[in-house]
């Protein structure tokens, strides 16, 4: 398991595939829409022929995609594999995408009519509905984030279960506890101290690729989610003539940071992954991991970077 800024996972993720006959499943929640090429370091189409990808190119850049649908997508490709008797190798990304595939969540629905009524209420107001129907909501709800706040009262509203119910149920204990309804192998790649020197290197090196130009061409078509993405929505405004280039660039390079130090604590917590220090160099990276994985594995088990 590598956060989504730590240069080389895609790397290791193929080395293992390869040793493995096995295919990637990338958990990345931007590497699904199409054309977000440079700036989401998607893996080359060269090396996707010989070792094939999976949830990467789902959709167009307009389309919303839901972790909900994500995991719906993701889990008819974990399936196809397992019927074909090919190992899963879950490369990334995206804590929420990656639990969304081996953990038993459940994503209640929504409805956008509801979501923008509440939406346009002060925050107290919305804390006060929500606390209304459950008193204890504290409990399980951050009340000082109002879009959390919103999204548990639109849930109850939609569902009559309020945040105390739903965080009784026995996928959200197991998800709580760190219970997969999947049999896997967790290996993480610690980034070390020298993380926030690599972030401005990778960026830099996606800026000579080309990645304005790409930021250039996608902006009529970014939609909400899209648009959101590290390095494009710090990129955009620089596309639209509001910024220079450098302070984008800064802009981009803090943004990277703070991600991948919330991605960093987000899989800390989970007792699962088995972290191995890191190495500069690619292939000693990969040498470790699958000295590790060859230590561990079964051939029942998927195998998740």
């Amino acid at each position: 398991m590598l956060g989504p800024t730590a240069a080389g996972k895609s790397n290791v993720a193929v080395e293992i595939a390869r040793l493995c006959g096995g295919e990637v499943i990338s958990v990345d929640s931007m590497q699904v829409y199409r054309g977000m090429d440079i700036g989401t370091a998607k893996t080359s189409p060269q090396v996707r022929r010989e070792v094939p990808h999976h949830m990467i190119d789902v959709c167009d850049p307009e389309v919303d995609m839901s972790v909900a649908e994500f995991q719906r997508a993701g889990r008819r490709a974990l399936a196809d594999l397992e019927e074909r008797g090919v190992v899963p190798v879950i490369c990334g990304g995206s804590g929420l995408h990656f639990r969304s595939l081996v953990d038993p969540l459940r994503f209640p629905p929504n409805d956008p009519d509801l979501r923008a009524e509440l939406d346009g209420l002060q925050p107290q107001v919305v804390r006060e509905r929500l606390l209304a129907l459950d008193a204890d909501a504290s409990r399980w709800v951050d009340l000082d984030n109002p879009r959390r706040v919103v999204r548990a009262l639109e849930i109850a509203l939609l569902t009559g279960r309020t945040p105390s119910v739903r965080a009784q149920s026995r996928e959200a204990t197991a998800v709580r506890n760190y219970v997969s309804q999947i049999d896997f192998v967790a290996i993480g790649l610690d980034p070390g101290p020298e993380l926030p020197d690599r972030v401005e290197t990778r960026f830099d090196g996606m800026l000579g690729e080309g990645l304005l130009g790409e930021v250039e061409t996608l902006r009529p078509r970014l939609g909400r989610l899209a648009s959101q993405a590290v390095g494009y929505r710090q990129l955009i405004p620089v596309a639209d003539g509001d910024i220079d280039l450098e302070a984008g660039r800064s802009d981009a390079i803090t943004a990277t940071r703070s991600l991948a130090k919330r991605q960093r604590t987000f899989f800390r917590r989970d007792p699962r992954i088995v972290w191995l220090p890191w190495h500069t160099a690619a292939e000693q990276r990969a040498a470790a991991a699958i000295e590790e994985l060859n230590r561990r594995l079964s051939e029942s088990v998927t195998w998740i970077l």
